[in-house]
């Protein structure tokens, strides 16, 4: 039987908290039903917006089979299966395949920066091992980076059957592609960096694993079925007006809580996260959450705040601050204090 192709927009899905700090259950079930049920082509539990290396091994297994079990075969699931050494990732990947998941996404070794080769050998070992298909996950970020002839080689192993880049760097996809494709034509390309989706798209990226489709999973679905259709013209207009709900998610808290805020407006409860957080982080989130409504308004998935929307230039920090006005100035008017 012919495997399922790894393409389209994949969800690196938040995780809900309850008021113990623990995993939601119910509330994860209900957030990956609702996210099928808007048009995302794959889950992908314990990626980097899921922050998996905030859970437990035990707990990391366990979001995973929750999420084999709710999509229930409707999409596939892309496990992120990274953990801290090549024993414990392979005893990840059989776990995982055992639930029933498509593939397992792997990130590069992280905290040792090692060399191309070191790199080469930890995956050359993982494909020649795993009993399900890998993806390699290149964050440069936080983990040593992947390069286009590492990737090269790694691709002549049937079991490596794609790479999600998260660099946004189209160049350096391109020269992937080039590499890659002319003896792997099947191979996955897939970029975790939404501020370039459409233009990832049109160079011939199989799809996205964007943390902005666990929040406006309809828009990214869009996106991509437009480009797929060379709609190209209104591609351009939805990525750019997506890019201000990704830039005011990314750059105006500490990573995912800007997301965690944001989805938490499409209706559900997703607690406080495992990093604590200061009273004027608080503050900060509050205010973010916000704006974050104002943009999510002018789509017409939540209502705008009573107090209504300030002008927004683009400038998170600045928009946030300028929100917080306009919410005091509403109070002092219902209060009469000011016209």
């Amino acid at each position: 039987m012919a495997k399922q192709k790894i393409e389209g927009i994949y969800t690196p899905h938040l995780v809900p908290l309850d008021s113990r700090g623990e995993i939601n259950e119910d509330e994860l079930r209900r957030y990956l039903d609702w996210l099928i049920d808007k048009g995302v082509h794959g889950l992908y539990p314990n990626g980097s917006t899921g922050e998996f290396t905030r859970f437990t091994p035990e707990e990391r297994r366990r979001i995973v089979k929750i999420a084999c079990e709710q999509a229930a075969g409707r999409v596939p699931v892309l496990a992120g299966a990274a953990e801290a050494n090549v024993k414990e990732t392979l005893s990840a990947c059989e776990q995982y395949h055992e639930y029933g998941a498509r593939a397992v996404a792997i990130v590069s070794p992280f905290y040792y920066r090692l060399s191309p080769e070191s790199v080469y050998t930890y995956f050359r070992e993982i494909a020649l091992n795993s009993p399900i298909d890998v993806t390699l996950y290149n964050i440069p970020m936080f983990a040593s980076p992947i390069d286009a002839p590492t990737v090269q080689r790694l691709s002549e192993f049937d079991r490596v059957v794609g790479i999600k880049d998260s660099s946004g760097d189209i160049s350096f996809m391109l020269r992937m592609m080039a590499k890659v494709k002319p003896n792997r034509p099947d191979f996955a390309f897939l970029t975790g960096w939404e501020a370039a989706l459409m233009p990832m798209l049109v160079i011939g990226c199989s799809g996205g694993t964007n943390a902005t489709s666990g929040v406006v999973p309809e828009l990214t679905r869009q996106l991509y079925e437009m480009v797929r259709g060379n709609r190209l013209d209104e591609a351009r207009a939805l990525q750019l007006r997506l890019l201000e709900l990704f830039d005011g998610m990314l750059y105006s808290a500490d990573f995912p809580e800007g997301f965690r805020a944001a989805a938490e407006l499409r209706g559900f409860n997703f607690g406080n996260g495992r990093q604590p957080m200061s009273p004027n982080q608080r503050i900060d989130r509050s205010a973010l959450q916000q704006v974050l409504r104002c943009i999510l308004a002018d789509f017409g998935y939540v209502d705008a705040p009573s107090g209504g929307c300030a002008p927004r230039t683009g400038n998170v920090d600045h928009d946030r601050i300028s929100q917080i006005a306009e919410s005091v100035l509403q109070t002092l008017r219902q209060q009469g204090i000011v016209q």
